[in-house]
């Protein structure tokens, strides 16, 4: 058995690979799509839940913490060349660059569009992550978090491990117990008149797998504890539009959310109400899920340099909040 502080080539045998400093606290699951390189996240997960991957001797979940000095085993993967896979397309690349709203030595933001995943695997070859490590060839690039393909807005890239690290240290802080984190505000238009003010969701919610291995969340006792907050910005046409604040990122937590207050999110195929959706495609050209990922508020070097970031509403959307009016 080999014993390697860096990746190696997919070979006949696996590889015992020793997590360095600059590692320490990442999720095994993104440790494993670093070191298996063009490896697709269902490949990734599929090798651990087998228990092909192990740590320190033992299985172990995706989403276990790593620690500096674990030592994890990694089973051999034929993975094609990247010249295999090819490159974004050049309008693509071009639309992404264009996406991005904010860049400093540390991070750079998108305004990503609604359609567009996070990150390739299940079918995409090329999500937001992909394309800009397409068009920064030369730099070390982690997706800090994750939003829904279907939800567009703000998406933080880290370009330097240390901020991947502090970034990710301050999305696990509970805002209602630490006041620390992350500021996270949404902008959704949801169906129906909501009721004027403040309204706080608390609701546990647990990720259930339908046939074919998709996704569904639900209300349960037995989820994770979750929080929401939603303020009527203003009514048009009989529908609410709303800024959402969140204190946990749970899987699909707005939308499940506003589904369980009775005022689905506006072109929520998923979650939301079928003949309500169809009225707003119909009448105001809604598409896609009217759900945007507006603002993000934090602080790195543990408190002394302040982030305000915003993402604008994009074009399509502020169409629709036009002919509601």
């Amino acid at each position: 058995m080999t014993r390697s502080d860096t990746p190696a080539a997919a070979g006949p045998g696996a590889r015992t690979v020793r997590v360095p400093e600059d590692r320490d606290g990442q999720r095994l699951d993104n440790f494993l799509l670093g070191q298996l390189k063009g490896a697709p996240r269902s490949l990734v997960y599929k090798l651990v839940r087998s228990g092909q991957v192990r740590v320190n001797g033992g299985r172990a979940k995706a989403e276990r913490k790593l620690a500096a000095g674990d030592e994890v085993r990694i089973p051999p993967v034929r993975l094609g060349e990247p010249s295999e896979k090819g490159t974004p397309p050049a309008g693509f690349l071009k639309a992404m660059e264009a996406a991005i709203v904010f860049e400093d030595a540390r991070l750079l933001a998108l305004n990503k569009p609604s359609g567009v995943a996070s990150h390739g695997g299940s079918g995409i070859s090329f999500g937001a992550i992909e394309t800009m490590r397409a068009l920064r060839p030369n730099q070390a690039l982690e997706l800090v978090h994750r939003l829904d393909r279907d939800t567009s807005g703000l998406l933080i890239i880290a370009k330097k491990r240390s901020a991947l690290a502090e970034l990710q240290a301050l999305l696990r802080e509970e805002r209602a117990v630490t006041g620390g984190g992350i500021t996270k505000r949404y902008l959704a238009l949801l169906t129906g008149r909501m009721p004027d003010g403040v309204m706080s969701v608390e609701a546990p919610l647990h990720v259930g797998l339908r046939q074919g291995g998709e996704r569904h969340v639900q209300v349960n006792p037995a989820g994770k504890p979750s929080l929401s907050h939603f303020k009527v910005l203003e009514r048009r046409g009989g529908q609410s539009y709303c800024e959402v604040r969140i204190e946990t990122g749970r899987t699909h937590q707005i939308r499940v959310h506003a589904q369980h207050i009775g005022h689905p999110i506006a072109g929520d195929d998923k979650y939301g109400d079928p003949d309500a959706n169809k009225r707003l495609r119909e009448q105001v050209g809604l598409k896609r899920l009217f759900l945007h990922a507006s603002t993000l508020e934090f602080a790195l070097d543990g408190g002394k340099a302040p982030y305000l970031l915003n993402a604008p509403l994009v074009p399509e959307l502020i169409d629709v909040l036009d002919r509601l009016a």
